[in-house]
C-alpha cells in the first residue's frame, strides 16, 4: 500500500487553503448552531439527535469517496485493462511526485472526468469512456492532473464533507418530522416546533450550498492553474476544455439530468438546459474564464 505523502510538485496555493479552511469553520459553525436548535426545541430527544448526528457524520467521512464512486458508475480497472490510461496516470503522478491512485473508469458517453478520496492512500480517478474517445494524450494528462491536484490539495475531501453537512440538516430534519421526536402534547408549542424545524433546516442548506458553490469555482481554477504549470502545456488542458464543453451540447438531455447532481465533482459541469439555475450558481467558473488564466500561464511559461 503506498505511502500518504504530504507534498507534492504542484504549486502550493495559499489561497485554496484559506478558502478551504474559511469555508469548514463557517459551515462547521453553522452545523453546532444547527443542532443546538435541533436540541433546544426538541428536549427530550437530545440523545437520538446527537447519536444520528455523530454516525452520519463519520458514515460520510469514511465512505464518501465509495458512495461517489459507485453513484456516477466508477468501475476500477486494472493496467491490462487500461494500459493508456494507467500509463497517462504514471506519467503525471511521476511528475508530481505523489502516490498512484486506483484508476477507474464510467461507461457514459459524457466526456468528463472526476476524482475522489479523502487522502492520496484512499484517492480514486475515474475518466469516462466519451472522455477517452474524444480527447489525445496530452489531452487527456492535462485532464488528470487537473483532477489529481484535488487530491494533492485535499480540496476534494473538503468539498464532501462541506457538501454534507448541508444534506444532513435535511436527513435530521425529516428524521425529527416524521417520527415525532420531542412531541409531547397537541399544542401551540408543537405546532410552533414542526415549522420552525423545516425553516431552520432551509436557512442552513441555503447558506452551505452558497458556501460550497464559492469554494468549488476557486478550487476549480485552482487546479487549472496546478494542472497547467506541473506539464507546463496549458494549451493542452485549454483544449481538453474546449472539446469537452462544445461535446456537452451534443449529449441527450436525459443522461445531462443524470449527471448534473453531481456537477461539483466532474472535471466541466453538465447542465441539462442553457437556461438552468445552476448556471447561475455553478459549481464551475465559466469557460472563459478558465481559457484566460490558462492564456495568461501560457504567456508567463513563454517569456520564462
Amino acid at each position: 500500500m503506498p505511502k500518504t505523502r504530504s507534498h507534492s510538485r504542484y504549486a502550493p496555493d495559499r489561497g485554496l487553503t484559506t478558502r478551504m479552511v474559511t469555508t469548514m469553520f463557517l459551515i462547521g459553525l453553522l452545523y453546532v448552531v444547527f443542532v443546538g436548535v435541533l436540541l433546544a426545541l426538541l428536549k427530550n430527544a437530545w440523545p437520538v439527535i446527537l447519536l444520528i448526528a455523530g454516525i452520519l457524520f463519520v458514515a460520510q467521512f469514511w465512505f464518501s469517496d465509495r458512495i461517489a464512486a459507485f453513484s456516477m458508475g466508477a468501475r476500477e480497472v486494472t493496467p491490462e485493462q487500461a494500459p493508456g490510461l494507467h500509463g497517462s496516470v504514471d506519467r503525471v503522478c511521476a511528475l508530481a511526485d505523489i502516490p498512484k491512485p486506483r484508476v477507474a473508469i464510467a461507461d457514459s458517453d459524457i466526456p468528463n472526468a472526476f476524482a475522489t478520496g479523502r487522502n492520496e492512500r484512499t484517492a480514486l480517478v475515474c475518466v469516462t469512456t466519451g472522455l477517452l474517445r474524444r480527447l489525445e494524450p496530452e489531452e487527456l494528462e492535462g485532464v488528470l492532473a487537473h483532477e489529481l491536484s484535488h487530491v494533492a490539495h485535499r480540496d476534494v475531501a473538503v468539498m464532501t464533507i462541506a457538501s454534507f453537512l448541508g444534506v444532513l440538516a435535511g436527513v435530521m430534519t425529516r428524521v425529527a418530522l416524521y417520527t415525532g421526536l420531542g412531541r409531547t402534547s397537541r399544542d401551540s408549542t408543537t405546532a410552533l416546533v414542526a415549522l420552525l424545524i423545516p425553516l431552520v433546516s432551509a436557512v442552513v442548506y441555503v447558506i452551505s450550498f452558497l458556501l460550497t458553490r464559492l469554494l468549488s469555482r476557486y478550487r476549480e481554477l485552482s487546479a487549472d492553474r496546478s494542472a497547467a504549470l506541473l506539464t507546463g502545456r496549458p494549451s493542452a488542458l485549454a483544449s481538453a476544455l474546449t472539446k469537452v464543453t462544445g461535446e456537452m451540447a451534443r449529449i441527450p438531455t436525459k443522461d445531462l439530468r443524470r449527471a448534473e447532481p453531481f456537477n461539483a465533482f466532474w472535471f466541466a459541469p453538465a447542465f441539462s438546459s442553457r437556461e438552468s439555475l445552476s448556471r447561475l450558481l455553478s459549481s464551475h467558473p465559466t469557460l472563459e474564464q478558465r481559457l484566460d488564466q490558462l492564456g495568461r500561464i501560457s504567456a508567463q511559461l513563454g517569456r520564462a
